[in-house]
């Protein structure tokens, strides 16, 4: 069964996305990670949506590639004119050679899919990735699940992945809630620079922010 299935639901919030939204500002945690990078990095925005980070990275001055299998953000994205390289795409078979990108962003995206997914993406992230490369992103913390099931009802179909039945979101679709020595054991081939696990805007919307190099 296909689990990677969210894109079908953020094609469509793309699409209809209005000014002001918040996915059209980029995240404090993304700017703050960049302002180590070397004039002129090859940065990859891995689910890069209508471009809220892509678009900022790429007018300071990097080289970016945005990935996404949703065709209306990227659409949004080729609009701005801001010479980032749009790729249609999945997350678990990356169209890049190997050991290209000197940072790798992924935020709010490798978790909507089940852990076989999940292992295919960070496998591709790291073979994208030069070693000493960089990898920011988010997970959805086993902190955020009782929040979740008490909201919606809700299954597990297969280990930490959780489709809810929560009509008109994205929830409706595989989900993967982890928590840190779960996550960490995701990760192999890298280092953990830094983990946080942080409550978003809505109560109970815990999600991990992470930092990994590239071993």
């Amino acid at each position: 069964m296909k689990t990677d299935t969210a894109d079908q639901h953020w094609n469509d919030q793309w699409a209809g996305i209005e000014q002001g939204s918040k996915w059209l500002n980029p995240e404090e945690d993304v700017k703050r990670w960049a302002q180590g990078f070397t004039p002129g990095a090859r940065v990859l925005d891995l689910g890069a949506g209508v471009g809220r980070h892509a678009l900022a990275l790429a007018s300071n001055g990097f080289d970016v590639t945005a990935l996404d299998a949703a065709p209306e953000g990227l659409a949004a994205i080729d609009a701005a004119d801001l010479g980032v390289t749009t790729v249609l795409g999945r997350m678990d078979a990356l169209p890049f050679e190997d050991q290209i990108f000197d940072h790798v962003l992924s935020w709010n995206v490798i978790y909507h899919g089940d852990e076989n997914i999940l292992l295919k993406t960070i496998a591709e992230i790291r073979r994208v990735l030069k070693p000493g490369g960089t990898y920011m992103g988010t997970m959805l913390s086993k902190r955020r699940l009782p929040f979740e099931r008490d909201k919606y009802a809700g299954r597990e179909i297969s280990r930490n992945a959780w489709v809810f039945d929560a009509p008109g979101t994205d929830k409706i679709h595989p989900h993967y809630f982890c928590n840190a020595a779960e996550l960490l054991a995701l990760f192999s081939g890298f280092e953990t620079l830094w983990l946080e696990d942080r409550e978003h805007e809505k109560p109970g919307s815990y999600h991990w922010h992470l930092t990994m190099e590239r071993l």
